[in-house]
């Protein structure tokens, strides 16, 4: 229970994290104010601030979040007629704005807000020392922090620096970076999976195996049978071949097998079986494989296993067209499942989870549905078209709606999996 636990909290923290640093790279290469970058959610354990980025670990180790200045994340933090302190320099220009009751600033000027403009016009006005007849009009630095309500850190975001405000370009691939982050990181993967094992294993449309008084052999498969037809139907690859078979449970089946240099028909009836809720057609074989010892092998393992797997993540988000489940879908606690199974064979098995589930959330991430990366991308497409962007309450009530569908797919997936898995 607690090795899955820590596997679990490892693989979704790598998984989020990736994605996330995606996104944050290149909108600080941008010229976009990524005011923070967190590790973690809920209360903050820790926090530096460089480069205009304020760096935060937070309490729970389940994903992250990057804050890109001017996005519907990036709350709004003063408030008429709220207490604050401000640190002013040489030039009393303010340098630091204190919003918080959990710090204290020494020396600092107390305000009582009225007005304020930190994004184009930088200033805050109030009244020093709550005195109504002091009220002082101060100019903010464009690099004045800001210290929010629950302690945390960050830089003030004029709009120069905000998502919007730079090319349609560079939002378009700062909002594909994380997809493709969790991409290459499936691809990284593979290749430490392939170097730990001492070379590529790829799997063929052999038979490896059979089992002992499976449908396969009764049939009278052998090792090394080459399927290369299912009901007249080209088997090319173990895929293939499985998803056949996988489709024809309880049918009578016509296999081609090249046995040496014959080609004989056998002829079975897949076994049903149930998997994950679904009635698939099992036979009893496991694959052949291959193994590949060269550096370049193990090199090209990382990119053909991450295609296998999109090829194979793509394929099935299609046929959900053709008739929907929840079965078909998985959230946390199926994650949580895939992990505790994986746990059970070792490093290598987590690994490959890892990346298979990063390449699901990079493939996922790019549906064209508000509130996703994918979302996101076809606003900036229909930009692109129209010349100019959609009215920003617009797109805000469109990103709503897709957050408040996210919500309730998420609510009914997890209490599917629920059902499913504990029950």
């Amino acid at each position: 229970m607690f090795i899955t636990i820590i596997a679990f909290i490892i693989v979704f923290g790598i998984i989020v994290t990736s994605h996330e640093f995606g996104h944050f790279i290149v909108a600080k290469k941008s010229g976009i104010l990524v005011r923070e970058f967190s590790i973690g959610m809920g209360p903050k354990l820790f926090a530096t601030h460089k480069n205009g980025t304020t760096y935060t670990i937070r309490i729970l180790p389940l994903g992250g979040y990057v804050r890109m200045a001017g996005l519907e994340d990036d709350e709004e933090t003063l408030q008429k007629g709220m207490p604050v302190n401000l640190i002013l320099d040489e030039n009393q220009v303010v340098k630091k704005i204190n919003t918080s009751s959990k710090v204290s600033l020494l020396n600092g000027l107390p305000l009582e807000v009225t007005n304020w403009d930190l994004i184009d016009e930088l200033y805050i006005e109030g009244y020093e020392n709550g005195d109504e007849t002091k009220l002082r009009r101060l100019e903010v630095k464009p690099d004045a922090m800001i210290i929010e309500t629950d302690g945390t850190e960050v830089q003030i975001a004029p709009r120069n620096v905000q998502f919007q405000s730079v090319s349609l370009t560079r939002r378009i691939l700062t909002n594909i970076a994380g997809p493709l982050n969790n991409f290459i990181l499936a691809i990284l993967a593979f290749i430490l999976i392939a170097f730990i094992q001492g070379g590529s294993i790829t799997t063929i449309n052999s038979v490896g195996a059979v089992q002992e008084n499976s449908v396969a052999q009764k049939a009278g498969l052998q090792k090394n049978d080459k399927i290369v037809a299912v009901q007249g139907k080209k088997t090319n690859s173990w895929d293939s071949l499985s998803e056949s078979i996988s489709d024809r449970g309880g049918k009578k089946t016509e296999l081609t097998v090249k046995r040496g240099d014959q080609k004989k028909k056998i002829i079975l009836t897949p076994k049903k079986q149930n998997s994950n809720g679904q009635q698939v057609g099992m036979i009893g074989i496991k694959a052949g494989q291959k193994v590949d010892h060269s550096i370049g092998g193990m090199l090209s393992y990382g990119f053909t296993q991450t295609y296998s797997v999109m090829k194979a993540v793509w394929d099935a988000l299609v046929n959900m067209f053709h008739g929907f489940s929840l079965n078909d879908l998985g959230g946390p606690v199926a994650m949580y499942s895939f992990t505790q199974q994986a746990a059970k064979y070792g490093a290598i098995s987590v690994i490959n989870l890892l990346a298979f589930l990063s390449i699901n959330l990079g493939i996922v991430n790019l549906l064209p549905i508000p509130a996703l990366d994918g979302g996101k991308l076809l606003l900036n497409i229909i930009e692109a078209i129209r010349g100019k962007p959609l009215d920003p309450n617009k797109e805000t009530i469109i990103t709503l709606i897709g957050f408040g569908f996210m919500m309730l797919l998420m609510i009914l997936v997890t209490w599917n999996d629920i059902q499913r898995y504990f029950f």
